[in-house]
């Protein structure tokens, strides 16, 4: 008993102490338990935060053209919502060439860039190891790429190391030429309606009809809207020439891009040669003013919006919102293409379409601070919502689905056709932000062709062609790209010269000498070379005759 009593008392005394102690353990537990899910709390409201922060990429645009900057319209608004991504556009000033030399140099390349697929600094980034390959990306960040990637593209671009550094906007395959007839050229010959008209519609395919046409406009008005009249337009100079009056010129002119089997030297075609005399003649009379020589995109821009200039060889895309200016003023004075120099056979203008190349590629700088939400970004704007909401805005705000078909707002559509600028800044939609702009994909939601711009494009369907077997691209560091860039750099010093050349003697002597030099220059590696790509292009292509 005494033992029973002893053990009890023992036992009792564990008991009363029993309380207190789990008391405290419990709030221990309780302690850490809460330490615990406390912890995973912040480190998921961490993760969602981070999912929901706004991140902010620098976007380098290769075009001192470019303007418009991000925030503050409904489309770029919404796709900042959708994606979480912010974008400090950033263009060149003064020239773009040296200005991304000079990035490329300094290894101070921004997040993200977009130039011309023909751009030397494509390779030359590529091969010093400067931007992401685009698939490790997307394997590693976003597989979505893949869905939403066009094969053929892909496959085109994709490099001998098996990775695909850029990815192109306004990309057209040869199966797309095949499904649809009304895929446009960018290339037309432009009048001003109302002096054209005025004229008697004249015909200027040939030599005698548009010296005449150029002399009698300059007569009938020496002065439009106030200002003077400028007869004769083109695309600003440059240090590779002048797409006006170069490759322009040839393609209204159906010059060849080869001659069995091997790439052709267009600059010598006797059609060519011939069109040129007849500028240089016209120059000689004082209707090729100074102005075209020196003017940079920004004053040609003013020019148009005022409809200085009679006529031009002239990319249609460029001039949209001064063309919607002169259309908000006086319908009778927009431009209007008409068929432009031919060739003395009088053949059909072989203008090319865009091809596989597209017009611009954009990359993914290896300094982005942020290369998974970059990859993202780009999925989201070549998907078909991104496509769908660059081109047609949102729903409810920039149009509304009527009878199952998207429709524009009417008033939005007026302030697109009337003040493209006020247009951007508000709205942002058709193709605002065009840099990864699929053409094919939006014909879906195209509506009909409207003034002032929608003559412009049918007029070119007819004489588009797929011609990017003949789209040929230099690697700077390697011989034949300089000689390339210096034989273009040696075209741009000559051929102001031989266009304000005094005589017809004068005009041939000076382009004799640009042969002799671009000889010396490796004219001939230049040639092989593009053969070589030609070739090897139309086979990649399927287009071997």
């Amino acid at each position: 008993m005494t033992m029973n009593k002893e053990k009890s008392k023992k036992i009792q005394g564990r008991k009363r102490k029993c309380p207190i102690f789990m008391t405290a353990l419990f709030w221990g537990m309780m302690f850490i338990l809460s330490a615990c899910a406390s912890g995973k709390v912040t480190e998921q409201e961490s993760t969602e935060d981070k999912e929901n922060t706004i991140v902010t990429l620098d976007w380098y645009i290769n075009f001192t053209w470019y303007s418009t900057p991000w925030g503050g319209n409904v489309v770029s608004d919404k796709i900042t919502e959708e994606t979480g991504v912010n974008i400090d556009f950033i263009a060149p000033m003064g020239n773009a060439e040296e200005k991304f030399n000079a990035l490329i140099s300094s290894d101070t390349l921004p997040d993200i860039i977009t130039l011309g697929w023909w751009e030397n600094q494509v390779d030359e980034m590529i091969a010093g190891d400067m931007v992401y390959a685009l698939n490790e990306l997307a394997d590693e960040y976003d597989p979505y790429f893949w869905e939403v990637a066009d094969p053929e593209v892909v496959s085109w671009y994709t490099k001998e190391d098996g990775n695909i550094y850029c990815y192109p906007n306004s990309s057209y395959t040869p199966s797309d030429y095949e499904n649809h007839i009304n895929i446009a050229s960018n290339q037309t010959f432009l009048v001003r309606k109302d002096i054209y008209e005025a004229l008697g519609c004249p015909d200027m395919t040939t030599p005698e009809g548009f010296i005449d046409a150029v002399k009698r406009a300059a007569e009938m008005f020496p002065e439009v809207n106030g200002y003077p009249l400028i007869p004769i337009g083109a695309h600003s100079f440059s240090n590779t020439g002048c797409d006006s009056f170069d490759q322009f010129l040839q393609n209204f002119l159906a010059v060849p891009f080869e001659e069995n089997g091997e790439y052709y030297d267009r600059y010598t075609d006797p059609d060519y040669i011939r069109w040129l005399k007849v500028f240089r003649e016209l120059g000689e009379e004082g209707y090729l003013r100074e102005d075209i020589f020196i003017d940079q995109r920004t004053q040609m821009e003013e020019k148009l919006a005022r409809g200085q200039y009679f006529c031009m060889l002239y990319q249609r895309t460029d001039m949209q919102a001064q063309q919607a200016a002169l259309y908000a003023k006086n319908p009778d004075m927009i431009y209007i293409a008409v068929d432009g120099p031919k060739n003395d056979a009088g053949d059909d203008h072989v203008l090319p379409g865009t091809g596989i190349n597209g017009w611009t590629v954009t990359l993914i700088s290896k300094n982005c601070k942020n290369p998974e939400k970059a990859i993202q970004m780009l999925s989201f704007l070549m998907s078909d919502e991104g496509q769908k909401l660059t081109y047609l805005g949102v729903e409810g705000i920039t149009y509304d689905i009527i009878d199952g078909k998207p429709v524009v707002r009417e008033a939005v559509r007026e302030l697109m056709n009337s003040d493209r600028a006020e247009y951007d800044e508000k709205y942002g939609a058709d193709n605002t932000y065009w840099m990864l702009q699929d053409n094919v994909r939006q014909m879906e939601w195209r509506p009909d062709f409207e003034p002032p711009n929608g003559q412009l494009e049918e007029w070119t369907f007819p004489y588009s062609h797929y011609l990017a077997q003949y789209e040929i691209s230099f690697d700077r560091n390697t011989e034949a790209g300089d000689a390339d860039v210096n034989i273009k750099k040696l075209w741009s010093q000559v051929l102001p010269k031989l266009l304000l050349a005094p005589t017809e003697e004068e005009f041939d002597r000076i382009f004799e000498y640009f042969l002799q030099e671009r000889e010396k220059l490796g004219f001939d590696l230049v040639m092989d070379e593009s053969t070589r790509q030609m070739q090897e292009n139309k086979k990649k292509l399927g287009l071997q005759s």
